[in-house]
Order: C-alpha cells, then sequence, then structure tokens
C-alpha cells in the first residue's frame, strides 16, 4: 500500500512570473488527505481556491494556464511536475499574483525546498490511474503524438524532431521517479533564439530573462547590434550577451538533450493536472503543452468510464475457504452465519461471496410479498467477510474472536433480493495494529455496488484450547 502525502511544513517562493512579468510570492502549505492540489488567489477579494484540474486548462501556449470564474493562475506545470514527482498528493499554494514564478526556468528550487522540509506520511491510501489497454493521442498539424503503454509503474519518455540543425533528435527517459530530483528537475526551460526574438517584440514574455530559460541559436551570422536590441526588448540593457557554442546565454548545457529532459517535465506537470498519479509508460513525441493536455483529458474520461463500469469477480474458481473452513474460523452459525465463501485474500484486502435465497429466515416478515434483505444484515454480512480476514492473519483463529467498534460512511446503492450473489470486496485502510483493523469495502451484484462501508474491529483472543 502507498499511503498520501504532504508536505512537512510550509516553504515559500518569490519571483517574477515569465510570461505575466509580475512579481509573486508562493506560499505551499500542508493539506489534509484527499484534499489534492489546490491554488489559492490571497491578493483577491475572497481568496478563491483553483483546484489543479485538468477540466479547468484555458490555454496552452508556451504554458498551461488554469482558470476557475475568471480566476487564473499561469504557468503551473513545473511546480506542479515538482509536486507529483516527489510524491506529494496534498498542498494548499497560496500566490499573490496571476502567475507561478519562473524562477531558473526549471523545477530545481521548489525540488530542492520540498526535500528540506521533507514530506509527511497520511493515513488515506493512494489512487493511481491504471489502464489494461493502451490510449494514443496525436496532432496532425505538428506531428506531435503521445501514448500510454499499461505498466506497474510511472516511465516516461519523450523524443524531440523538429527537423532543427540545433536540436537535432533528441531522446530522454525517466524510468523512476526517484530520479527526477538529479536528472530532470534542474533542466531549464529552451526558445529558439529566432523564437526569443518573435515573443520578445510581441510583449509575450515580459518576465523572460536569460539566466530562465536555454537560448538555442538557429541562425548564423548574428551581429553584436542585435544582441544588444535583443537585450534592450528583454528590459536587460545592463546585461552583456555572449555566444557560447549554440547557446546564448552564458550558460553551459547541463546534459546533452536537456530541451528533451525538459520537455519531459512538462509533460509530468501537465499530467498531474489528471489529480492522479499514474501507472504505466508514457511516450511522447514533440510533446508541448496543448498535446500535454489532450491527452490528460482523454486519460480522465477514460478512468470515468471505467470506474463506471461492472466491476467483475471470477465466481467459478475454487475458492480459497468453503463453508466448512468459515466455520472453523467464525463463532456464527445458521441463521447468522452470512458468508457463503471465500474467493481470493491478500495482504491487505478479502472478496467474500454471499448467496441469497427466499430460503433466509429473514424474508418471512422484511418483507411479505416483497422480500428485501436488512441493510443491516447487509453490513454484519460485510463485517463477517473483514472478520475472516483478520482471523487470517492469526494463529489459531479458532481462539479469537473479532468485535464490531465502529462503522462509517454507510451507503445502500440497491436492493438485495432472493437469487443475488452478493461480492463483498474489502480492503486495509490502515496497518493493523493492537488488534484493530480498519477497513473499508464495497458489496456488489452483477458488478455493481450495492453496499459501501467502513468499518472498524478488534481481534481479541478470548478462547484457551480444548483438549477433551
Amino acid at each position: 500500500m502507498c499511503k498520501q502525502k504532504t508536505i512537512a511544513k510550509a516553504i515559500e517562493f518569490s519571483g517574477v512570473g515569465l510570461h505575466t512579468g509580475q512579481s509573486s510570492t508562493i506560499l505551499i502549505e500542508p493539506a489534509d488527505e484527499n484534499y489534492g492540489i489546490k491554488f489559492q488567489r490571497i491578493d483577491l477579494d475572497n481568496q478563491p481556491i483553483i483546484p489543479a484540474s485538468i477540466d479547468l486548462v484555458v490555454e496552452t501556449q508556451r504554458s498551461t494556464t488554469i482558470e476557475k470564474n475568471g480566476v487564473k493562475i499561469v504557468t503551473v506545470e513545473h511546480l506542479l511536475s515538482a509536486l507529483y514527482a516527489l510524491g506529494v498528493n496534498n498542498a494548499l499554494i497560496k500566490i499573490d499574483g496571476p502567475e507561478i514564478p519562473i524562477l531558473d526556468g526549471s523545477a530545481k528550487y521548489f525540488v530542492l525546498k520540498i526535500e528540506e522540509v521533507g514530506l509527511k506520511d497520511q493515513k488515506e491510501d493512494v489512487e493511481f490511474i491504471s489502464f489494461e489497454k493502451s490510449y494514443s493521442f496525436s496532432d496532425p498539424d505538428t506531428g506531435s503524438e503521445i501514448l500510454y503503454v499499461p505498466g506497474d509503474q510511472f516511465i516516461a519518455s519523450v523524443v524531440l524532431d523538429y527537423n532543427n540543425a540545433v536540436l537535432g533528435t533528441q531522446y530522454a527517459e525517466l524510468r523512476s521517479l526517484s530520479d527526477y530530483s538529479s536528472q530532470i528537475s534542474s533542466c531549464k526551460t529552451f526558445v529558439l533564439l529566432t523564437e526569443l526574438e518573435k515573443l520578445a517584440k510581441a510583449n509575450l514574455i515580459k518576465g523572460g530573462d536569460l539566466e530562465n530559460a536555454i537560448v538555442l541559436i538557429d541562425r548564423k551570422d548574428i551581429k553584436k547590434s542585435e544582441l544588444n536590441d535583443l537585450a534592450y526588448l528583454l528590459g536587460k540593457e545592463d546585461i552583456e550577451i555572449k555566444i557560447n557554442g549554440n547557446v546564448l546565454n552564458n550558460c553551459e548545457l547541463q546534459f546533452f538533450n536537456e530541451p528533451a529532459r525538459h520537455k519531459l517535465l512538462d509533460v509530468i506537470g501537465d499530467l498531474a493536472l489528471i489529480g492522479k498519479p499514474i501507472k504505466g509508460h508514457i511516450i511522447a513525441k514533440k510533446p508541448g503543452h496543448k498535446l500535454n493536455t489532450s491527452f490528460a483529458k482523454i486519460l480522465k474520461e477514460a478512468m470515468k468510464e471505467i470506474e463506471k463500469s461492472p466491476k467483475s469477480f471470477d465466481l467459478s474458481k475454487e475458492p480459497i475457504y468453503d463453508i466448512k473452513d468459515i466455520e472453523k474460523m467464525l463463532p456464527h452459525r445458521y441463521p447468522f452465519l452470512l458468508i457463503d465463501k471465500v474467493m481470493e485474500i491478500t495482504d491487505d484486502g478479502i472478496v467474500g461471496v454471499k448467496n441469497v435465497t427466499m430460503n433466509e429466515p429473514f424474508f418471512m416478515g422484511h418483507f411479505p410479498g416483497n422480500p428485501v434483505m436488512p441493510g443491516v444484515l447487509q453490513i454484519e454480512a460485510m463485517a463477517q467477510a473483514g472478520g475472516i480476514f483478520s482471523l487470517s492473519r492469526v494463529d489459531e483463529p479458532h481462539l479469537y474472536s473479532t468485535y464490531f467498534m465502529k462503522i462509517d460512511n454507510v451507503k445502500f446503492k440497491r436492493k438485495v433480493i432472493p437469487g443475488d450473489t452478493v461480492v463483498f470486496d474489502l480492503k486495509l485502510l490502515s496497518p493493523i495494529r493492537r488488534g484493530l483493523v480498519h477497513m473499508g469495502g464495497k458489496g456488489y451484484i452483477n458488478g455493481e455496488v450495492c453496499i459501501e462501508a467502513d468499518m472498524l474491529a478488534q481481534v481479541v483472543k478470548d478462547r484457551v484450547e480444548n483438549n477433551d
């Protein structure tokens, strides 16, 4: 099991936004379980909160912008990339302006401060996005493509091929998020010199600086006067612009494929807007924010469709425990033994089955002419499944009992009637400690939920071996 995480304490950053040119300060604060990542514009009336959601993306030119009720957060991708890669599931980001500071054009300083304060484990499990089939998306106008391939861990690969002599063909891959800090986070955004000139003249990079982007020289015979003009456009007249090989801004490339690595950083940040971490391999050719966010929407919709689809269980296979095995573990007997067989037991869960027949004694009064299994007995059946799981974790289970302590979040979704087969699927919500077993689960009929609940029980050794 992988538990949700938040930062151990608040961290702060200040700087200039790349596109707006406005200075801002952000304060990243810890947040509770299941809060997700959210932004808060503390410079505005009512201090509105904007969730980091793919559904709120409104602009993808040169960066990713989200908006809710007319309130924008610009250039979210670098910060979200750092939070995603380091495993931060819950955080509130307070900002006193419209744009996340660009800092040095990478995610480096976000990563360093998060690593400095550390992370705090939380009680709830992480929900991952995982698919059994591949998904893809392409943009015929740009020749860009992105693909999801099923897998049991997150891997990201990027290919750049812009038919550009300066960039050439580049490839970058991240096979483990543990390598993000050293291999990806410090890679800066990049721009071609010809693009920079156009952007500067169009006043689209008001916060642009030769220190927060790699400028690749894609034309020859650059005159000193042109460099001076560029410095003026960028508002950096006091900085002498020099040519260093194929790079304009007085810095060495950290990696020969740094542009591809930065694109990979962006892919992670944009996909983070789905709201759940991914298990699988992401392969992107010539990715950009439009491609990334379009694909994120596809994956989110696919996830929703899967959640709506009936859950399947193979009830034809040999059970782990039959009714005779269950009677050896539970003290319950007819008419109160409500689990007929157990199909699966894992380290953190159990699948148990109740076959509902017209011969159940409670149908005599509940209700004549309209037999419905009482909700309290559905809960009891689920609790018995949890009890079997609990007792399977101890030696000599016949000497132990499980006692119900608490039940929360009960929901009844449909009637349970004679002829139904109810499959109870329960998972641990937290590790077993001091005999306390906290589980959450659902009951399914034909793959559709009929009941869901969280419950707490205690396992107690309250009998002795009778050798007579």
